[in-house]
């Protein structure tokens, strides 16, 4: 699309002159371009440039002058940049009202402007330019004058005021308007006064018919008329194909230009119109109809390659307009307008497009090429071709002429001439860079869209035209990822075609391992049997695909490789041979196409064995290749070097000096090792281990020839892959190994066994563990049968559920605290002892592992240790301990040994803490200092300030085993914010618990500031396990430390407390005192109303009701003589006490309202004996 003119690329822009006034026209011409739709500015500094767009005498010439073509090349680029629609003249508002001659000047420039205007029937406004400040200046007479003078209305008189910003973009605002509207009405006059000429078609040639409906089609596209527009262009369209055998008035060749490039520049405007319009399926329809029409208009033989590059730069043109437009990018539906319309999906992508282009431009090299060789100025220069330039008509060319200085004129040309030109134009390019190019981009478009078949035939095309140029690597490298996915997809001849050009590539690089890579896989694909050349039109360098060719082919690469012949290159003397300075190896893998040319498949016959015990083996080699060829020597390779072994072909045991072979490696000889198409060449042989472990067939290597290697993978025979491209080929089935169990389960790896230990190791263990003690796990290694030498001992602990031994807190740097068990360390005298003895003894502890070493032990001696594992938290473990030794001293000579135990340990938790507070007894606040709102589920206690509350705290046992506690006590996190005090300063006594029972303790909290949360500290129980004999479980377990952080309380300092104070219990008849205490703590006098209501239990003497007053930090006592009725639990009377200054009120709770009634006086009577050690409740 590049190759046509701007003009016809982009959609018609009007265009509008300013004359006069050159300072504002960089302001109006930014203006013009910002709006929508924008107008182009022709500036001309003074109205002496006018003189540009008047009408030349030829443009005036009559119209009864012959008709040389169809289109004027520059006549669209004229009405684009050239001819305005409207011209605004601009005067300055004091060359209006100023002197006579400044005025004379002005209605001078009107006349003269007005003369070349009225010839092209352009359209004038008069732009008066003034400043704010005088813009009243003008008198109504000069503006009138002004008009008249210039012969316009007066809504074309427009003043123009640059010096205020809101009045300079009012002005630009109707300046633009006006300007759009004065455009619209000089294209609608033009196309109006064209179109009658197009109404008379009888009287008018042909030629100007389809000119006169370009124009009119233009016109509408000046004012955005696109219906119009596209009508026009059809109309014309359809007059250009029925001048093909209806115009004479050039030669043939040169009149098929012509109106092919004429239909070219109408297809354009209208598939441009219709895609532009969201027409997309439209314009595929039309483009279709338009190559079906023109394809056959060939023209003559000899010029038949102007036909192939203009039908592909229509397919170019195309799919660069589908590519750009808007419309593309929409979904996909077919048209439903019929049968013979309607579209497959390819049409509607560019990468089609580009593909015909492409196909077309190599269509049109090949013509080329052989009008060159017929032509006589193939190999001539031709000067006169650089005075061939384009003529005044579209698709015209002529010849230039000089006649002495500056006279030209131009000479039309003969079809010969043309001809010659255009072959002459034509080796100046190599069109295959354009087919590159084209074929690269519907490539790239293909694999957007995940179009795999598609892409890679374009990308062999395109491997072609780089093959053509000699640009072998750019060809090899696309060739490569084409034959990939001929492979996958078991395309044969396309990949045999593939594999061709690649053979071709590399022989023309040099590159002997890619030459032989492509020659034996070609030699081996599954090509069919006929040699009928006509299947096979196009098979690359390397024919069609055949048996003899693959004969050939297989003859001419084992030549190479045995030394025997060398491959001359083209271009060079050098030649592809291996030699002993350039050695050939290929390793062919699992997913190698080099499968094909050898396969290696070994099975052992026996699945496990013993050390030191021999089995049999059996490799087994299979080709595709369709000559039987021998190999001189094997070699087995296994991941255990030491059973290595070669094979040496007994047919040539001259050849077995070609390997290095190392001293002491295993040798056999084979009658021979000639491998044939589809048969397996088998080989047995024994094979023995004896290092335990796993025992895999790694590679079998071939050595053909002196210089030439071929690395296999080794596959079993259970496992082995089909060969894809073989794999529906009318064969005869057959398998690797002639026992049937072997061929469907055979491995290529066996499992040869440990030794027996002679070694005992055992585990102990003493119960449950409990969390925070370091559980002891005694270890021992004894010595039966084996000594132990070089001994390595392996502890793992590992989760029974499988969910890790880390802790599933939030995210948190790495500790020990964050693991649930850890292995703490190894104990005990003897690993003690060996940690001392060298630094040659390994000891390695980590929190879920270890490593430790072993002493020499000789046979009946033991060896122990101890494993400390410490719990952190509940959780079952299994414990993992591994033993590795050597049975001799000398670790070479002898297969380490292994001895695994294992012993799940469960872990429990030993004392669960719990604590409770208890309030101050009959004390309650009359207004707290801190409102819940109602829902509020915090169960956080309230402490009051400087009040002593009890903190009862309790251990219970929840394990299995009896336990002894040795201390119970609090450590504060605060320094004198709050005061912890136990019931007695003597340290307590160890105290047994056994399993279910719960040990208390009782302690004194005193807040003594009131922060937002008090913290009262951490509960410390010191404990260990109780073996029941003091002296032997105070020397076998350790003490334990668990701690538990007690939650955060709130401290509150109500302003007002009420308290009741009665004895602990009464005596039926006898009266006693019950007293209500106010505390006021307020700094202001608190008005108080109680009452107390009757009890049927007691008689009340006092006030039942009444209103007082506390002073502010006092208190008020109200006392009350009660006598008891009846004995028992009885109900105090009930008191309610109200502050009237807060409307609060307070009613004692149930549990505080109640006395015990004796009937007589008690006798109470205390033990003599005091404990000093706090008991424990049994619960």
């Amino acid at each position: 699309m590049e190759e046509y003119p701007g003009e016809l690329r982009t959609p018609p822009v009007a265009l509008a002159a300013l004359v006069g006034c050159p300072e504002l026209h960089s302001r109006i011409t930014s203006h013009l371009h910002a709006e929508q739709p924008p107008i182009n500015a022709l500036a001309l500094p003074d109205f002496s440039k006018i003189t540009l767009f008047a009408r030349t005498p030829k443009e005036n010439a009559g119209p009864g002058r012959p008709v040389d073509g169809i289109l004027k090349r520059d006549w669209l680029s004229k009405h684009r940049t050239k001819i305005p629609a409207v011209v605004a003249a601009l005067f300055s508002s004091d060359h209006i009202s100023g002197d006579p001659a400044q005025w004379l000047q002005v209605c001078t420039d009107l006349e003269n402007l007005k003369g070349v205007t009225k010839g092209r029937n352009i359209k004038l406004i008069v732009v008066v330019v003034t400043q704010s400040s005088s813009r009243d200046e003008i008198s109504e007479d000069r503006m009138i004058a002004l008009r008249k003078r210039a012969e316009v209305d007066s809504k074309y008189i427009i003043t123009f005021v640059p010096d205020d910003p809101g009045e300079l973009k009012q002005s630009l605002t109707r300046l633009r308007s006006t300007l759009g509207e004065l455009a619209n009405t000089y294209y609608r006059e033009e196309g109006r006064r064209v179109k009658t000429r197009i109404d008379r078609k009888s009287s008018i040639s042909i030629e100007l018919h389809i000119r006169y409906c370009f124009k009119v089609g233009v016109y509408a596209e000046f004012r955005r008329d696109w219906a119009e527009a596209l009508r026009l262009y059809d109309e014309a369209y359809h007059s250009v194909r029925e001048m093909v055998g209806a115009s004479t008035r050039l030669s043939p060749i040169l009149r098929l230009v012509e109106i092919k490039t004429v239909a070219e520049q109408l297809n354009f405007k209208i598939s441009t119109l219709l895609m532009h319009s969201g027409k997309l399926a439209e314009a595929i329809i039309w483009f279709r109809r338009h190559t079906d029409t023109y394809r056959r208009l060939v023209g003559a033989p000899d010029a038949n390659f102007l036909h192939w590059e203009w039908l592909s730069r229509q397919y170019l043109v195309f799919a660069e307009l589908l590519e750009s437009s808007s419309a593309a990018v929409q979904n996909i539906s077919s048209p439903t307008s019929g049968t013979a319309d309607k579209l497959t999906e390819w049409e509607f992508y560019p990468a089609y497009y580009y593909q015909s282009a492409a196909q077309y431009l190599k269509q049109k090299s090949s013509c080329k090429e052989l009008a060159l060789s017929m032509s006589e100025i193939a190999d001539e220069k031709n000067g006169s071709n650089e005075s061939v330039i384009d003529s005044v008509y579209v698709g015209q060319f002529a010849r230039l002429l000089e006649h002495g200085g500056e006279a030209f004129t131009m000479q039309p040309l003969t079809d010969e001439e043309f001809v010659r030109y255009s072959l002459a134009e034509g080796k100046r390019f190599q069109d295959s860079f354009e087919i590159i190019a084209l074929l690269k981009r519907c490539f790239e478009a293909y694999n957007k869209n995940k179009t795999l078949r598609m892409a890679s035939y374009c990308g062999v095309q395109m491997a072609r035209e780089y093959f053509s140029i000699n640009e072998f690597a750019d060809a090899k490298q696309i060739l490569d990822n084409v034959a990939n996915l001929y492979r996958q997809e078991g395309w044969v001849a396309l990949l045999w075609e593939g594999l061709g050009y690649l053979r071709e590539c590399s022989r023309k690089t040099g590159s002997v391992k890619d030459f032989v890579e492509q020659s034996l896989e070609m030699a081996a694909l599954p090509v069919s049997n006929t040699e009928d050349a006509q299947f096979f039109k196009d098979c690359g360098p390397a024919g069609p695909p055949s048996l003899l060719q693959r004969e050939m082919i297989h003859k001419e690469v084992f030549g190479v490789i045995r030394g025997e012949s060398e491959i001359a290159l083209n271009e060079e003397n050098n030649h592809l041979k291996v030699t002993d300075c350039h050695p050939l190896y290929l390793e062919i893998d699992l997913v190698s196409p080099l499968r094909v040319a050898l396969l290696a498949s070994v099975a052992f016959h026996e699945q496990i064995i013993k050390p030191g015990r021999s089995t049999m083996l059996t490799v087994s080699l299979l080709t595709r290749l369709p000559l039987k060829f021998e190999i001189d020597q094997l070699e087995i390779q296994f991941n255990q070097t030491e059973c290595n072994f070669i094979i040496i072909n007994g047919q040539r045991p001259q050849l077995a000096a070609i390997s290095n072979v190392q001293p002491g490696r295993r040798v056999e000889m084979a009658p021979a090792l000639e491998i044939a198409t589809n048969k397996w060449l088998r080989l047995t042989y024994d094979i023995k281990s004896e290092q335990s472990g796993k025992l895999e067939c790694m590679y079998v290597i071939a050595r053909i020839g002196p210089h030439f290697t071929i690395c296999c993978r080794a596959e079993s025979p259970a496992s082995m892959n089909d060969l894809p491209l073989w794999k529906f080929e009318n064969r005869l089935e057959t398998v690797p190994i002639k026992d049937p169990a072997l061929a469907s389960s055979g491995q290529k790896a066996i499992q040869v066994e440990e030794p027996d230990p002679q070694v005992d190791l055992k585990l102990s263990s003493s119960g449950p563990a409990l969390v925070g003690e370091n559980f002891v796990v005694p270890v021992t290694v004894t010595s039966k049968g084996h000594s132990v030498h070089s001994g390595e001992l392996k502890i793992n602990l590992v989760d029974t559920k499988g969910g890790g031994l880390l802790s599933p807190r939030d995210v948190e740097p790495f500790s020990t605290d964050n693991l649930h068990v850890e292995l703490v360390g190894v104990s005990g005298q003897e690993c003690e002892d060996q940690s001392d003895a060298g630094s040659d003894n390994i000891r390695k502890i980590q929190p879920s592992f270890g490593l430790i070493s072993v002493p020499v032990l000789s046979e009946g001696k033991s060896w122990s240790c101890k494993l400390e594992i410490r719990w952190n938290r509940p959780k079952p473990v299994m414990l993992y301990v591994s033993l590795g030794y050597n049975p001799c001293s000398s670790e070479t000579s002898s297969q380490k040994v292994h001895v695994h135990k294992n012993l799940e340990i469960e872990g429990k938790t030993a004392l669960i803490i719990n604590h409770r507070y208890m309030l101050p007894f009959r004390q309650d606040p009359l207004l707290p200092s801190m409102i819940k709102a109602t829902g509020d589920f915090d169960l956080t206690p309230i402490l009051p300030l400087k009040e002593k509350s009890i903190l009862l705290v309790s251990a219970k046992n929840c394990s299995e085993v009896p336990l002894r506690l040795l201390s119970m006590s609090i450590e504060s996190e605060t320094d004198g914010s709050c005061t912890v005090r136990q019931k007695t300063e003597d340290s307590m006594e160890p105290a047994p618990i056994v399993p279910g029972e719960e040990f208390k303790k009782i302690f004194s909290v005193i807040p003594e500031v009131n922060p937002a949360k008090l913290k009262i500290g951490t509960v410390c129980l010191r404990w260990r396990r109780d073996s029941g004999d003091k002296e032997l479980s105070d020397s076998c377990t350790t003490e334990v430390l668990t701690k538990q952080r007690l939650p955060d309380v709130y401290v509150e300092q109500p302003p007002i407390i009420v308290s009741l104070e009665c004895p602990a219990h009464a005596i039926l008849g006898d009266p006693f005192t019950f007293s209500v205490r106010i505390h006021n703590r307020t700094q202001l006098l608190q008005e108080i109303k109680y009452s107390l209501t009757d009890s049927q239990s007691f008689v009340l003497s006092g006030s039942h009701n009444d209103t007082i007053f506390v002073l502010p930090k006092s208190e008020h006592i109200l006392s009350f003589k009660l006598v008891p009725l009846a004995s028992g639990s009885q109900q105090l009377p009930r008191v309610s006490v109200t502050s009237v200054r807060y409307s609060a009120g307070f009613q004692p709770s149930i549990a505080s309202s109640f006395v015990f009634v004796f009937p007589s006086k008690p006798q109470f009577r205390l033990s003599d004996t005091t404990d000093t050690r706090l008991g424990s409740v049994a619960v």
